[in-house]
């Protein structure tokens, strides 16, 4: 499942976009939907990977609610603006690969398992091939800074 997400990550970056890849799967494992990032050509702030990929998902699916149990497969930590797509799309479950310190609003600096405001509950597992998405991300800006 990663390996997917993992293959948007690496589309945004041939697309000079931070290499962020996401994918959603039914609870069956059947792939629903891909999001790259892409914020910076398509002039849009909130084209991050989540969103597309469940804008994907939505289109492919012809309907804006989601089957029950569907999985969001993430190389980065979401977003705070990307936890509030996911718990309106009422995602089941969220993994990961390397969690953000800055921004990750999931487990990072906040605790979106557990805001007590919102009636919809996921579960999260972070640190799935870790290594290999933050790698990803720091070869990336490691390029920009050259």
């Amino acid at each position: 499942m990663m390996d997917i997400a993992m293959r948007q990550g690496f589309e945004a970056r041939s697309n000079d976009e931070v290499p962020i890849g996401a994918a959603l799967f039914s609870a069956d494992g059947e792939l629903l939907g891909t999001g790259s990032n892409s914020p910076v050509n398509d002039h849009d702030p909130t084209a991050h990977a989540e969103i597309q990929c469940l804008r994907s998902a939505c289109k492919n699916l012809d309907n804006y609610r989601l089957p029950h149990g569907t999985i969001l497969v993430v190389t980065l930590e979401p977003c705070i603006m990307c936890l509030g797509a996911i718990i309106h799309a009422r995602v089941a479950g969220i993994v990961f690969g390397a969690a953000d310190l800055k921004a990750g609003a999931v487990v990072s600096n906040l605790e979106g398992t557990e805001l007590p405001f919102v009636n919809h509950k996921f579960w999260a597992l972070g640190g799935v091939r870790a290594n290999e998405c933050r790698t990803m991300l720091q070869s990336f800006f490691m390029g920009r800074r050259k």
